[in-house]
């Protein structure tokens, strides 16, 4: 039996992931409210290749029921994920407004359905999640094992400390999504087991997707759990720790939602925080702000009273608005006639790891300088502990952030930049050095307070700076003038 939404409704379906759930799948379809019945467009039965009855079960259902079902039998395990992803992609391919997860064990209630669906429905969410934390104490007396209690709560908590989210809980599986927002996801990068749940999480984060959560009620009855709860734990925090580090710039994380303009660091102790602190001591003058991204950085330097015109490869949105001038072009060719000369102050912030001649721009920065002009630069430090430590155990590899960038052509230690100064005819005036700044470090964050540890850790970085400058230093900073 078919049928299809009223015209103009969002189409919702529901994917109904089972494995050995025989004595239980055709109770949890059947409490199904009656009103969702009548309106869900496609509901699929996805047995992921059980041991008993559960598919044969699903197709005499199909039979007698008025749900418009589909059953499909995987003839290999899929795995928790890759059951969920063969379901998605489903949904994608059948054109699908809205998609609902629903477990064929019936430890989450079919009927609280419509609440997860409407906040979908309504355009108020990408993605809504049944919660079993919401109401206080509820879970316990819902039957839910006092150890798992509290794993949940543990591991909850670390998940939104490390992400800056807010959920009551990440552990539901219970949930439901607009199918385009699923499509803007990797999923398909995603785990086959278990922690697919919390990597579905950090994709949408990733992505700004809305995430809303409901309150549902807790049932534990008599299906067999297929957890290994250690293993899990250990999964799910890797992702979390793994996601976090390639947020900060270590590891080759990829997130859909990141910028292509190049992130300010605003924080006193970043780069971009001491260059500001030389500008703003600077009398105001003129200032060419050289691979200056989306301009960020050179409208802090306008505040401090400074003329600033911007040069870079791509010019961003609203970049013209921000700085005084701009000038589109390839560093990496040198500065074209249109940047003009004369500046009181060149600033080159994390530029010449980016070209595979800094001698020469150097050289043409400096004769872009007025008489007593300075050049400030930045450069990631190659010697710090992290860059030395992958290169020493033999995984050196290109990051997606930070002194390993893939996007960096050449690698500095204090030492070796300091001779790519004086062959370039310049001397330092000064030089400084920071560590890992704590907006880095808080860098991905998508609300919620700052973690009390995260600041510890800034403090015992800076601390180690300033005793080993060129082992924890994170970037090296001049101030350079003409010899």
């Amino acid at each position: 039996m078919t049928q299809t939404a009223a015209a103009g409704s969002p189409r919702v379906g529901v994917l109904v992931v089972a494995y050995n759930a025989a004595t239980t799948l055709v109770e949890t379809l059947d409490r199904l409210p009656a009103a969702f019945r009548a309106e869900v467009d496609h509901v699929l039965l996805a047995d992921d290749s059980s041991q008993d009855d559960t598919y044969a079960i699903g197709l005499a259902y199909r039979e007698t029921s008025d749900l418009p079902l589909t059953v499909v039998r995987h003839e290999k395990n899929l795995g928790y994920g890759g059951n969920q992803k063969a379901g998605y992609r489903w949904a994608i391919g059948h054109g699908l407004d809205v998609v609902v997860l629903l477990h064929g064990d019936g430890q989450y209630a079919p009927e609280v359905i419509e609440d997860l669906v409407r906040p979908l429905t309504e355009g108020r969410a990408d993605a809504v999640f049944g919660s079993r934390m919401m109401v206080r104490g509820q879970a316990l007396k819902g039957g839910m094992p006092v150890y798992k209690y509290v794993g949940n709560r543990i591991l909850t908590t670390f998940q939104n400390a490390m992400t800056g989210a807010r959920l009551s809980e990440w552990h539901s599986g219970y949930r439901a999504y607009r199918v385009d927002a699923l499509a803007d996801l990797a999923l398909d990068t995603y785990s086959d087991d278990f922690d697919f749940d919390t990597e579905i999480i950090l994709g949408l984060l990733d992505a700004g997707k809305r995430v809303e959560e409901v309150p549902i009620p807790t049932y534990y009855g008599d299906e067999i759990c297929y957890v290994n709860g250690m293993a899990y734990a250990r999964d799910v925090a890797r992702d979390v720790l793994r996601h976090r580090a390639g947020r900060m710039g270590f590891g080759a994380h990829r997130t859909p939602g990141a910028p292509d303009a190049y992130e300010l660091k605003p924080s006193e102790h970043s780069s971009h925080g001491r260059l500001l602190a030389w500008l703003d001591a600077a009398p105001a003058g003129s200032v060419l702000d050289v691979g200056c991204s989306d301009g960020a950085f050179g409208a802090l330097v306008r505040r401090a009273g400074h003329r600033v015109v911007g040069v870079d490869l791509v010019k961003h949105d609203g970049v013209g608005e921000r700085l005084d001038d701009f000038v589109e072009a390839d560093l990496g060719r040198g500065l074209p006639d249109a940047v003009g000369s004369g500046y009181d102050r060149v600033v080159a912030a994390d530029v010449l790891e980016h070209v595979a001649d800094p001698e020469s721009l150097l050289r043409d920065l400096t004769a872009r300088l007025a008489d007593g002009g300075e050049i400030l630069v930045s450069v990631p430090n190659f010697g710090h502990w992290y860059p030395r430590g992958r290169t020493a155990v033999g995984r050196f590899d290109y990051d997606s952030r930070g002194p390993l960038d893939e996007g960096h052509l050449r690698f500095f230690t204090r030492r070796s930049f300091e001779r790519l100064v004086a062959r370039s005819g310049l001397t330092v005036l000064e030089r400084d050095v920071v560590g890992v700044p704590v907006d880095v470090l808080d860098r991905g964050r998508s609300g919620g307070r700052r973690v009390d540890v995260l600041r510890a850790v800034g403090a015992a970085d800076r601390a180690a700076v300033r005793s080993w400058p060129t082992l924890f230093g994170y970037q090296l900073l001049y101030r350079l003038a003409p010899a």
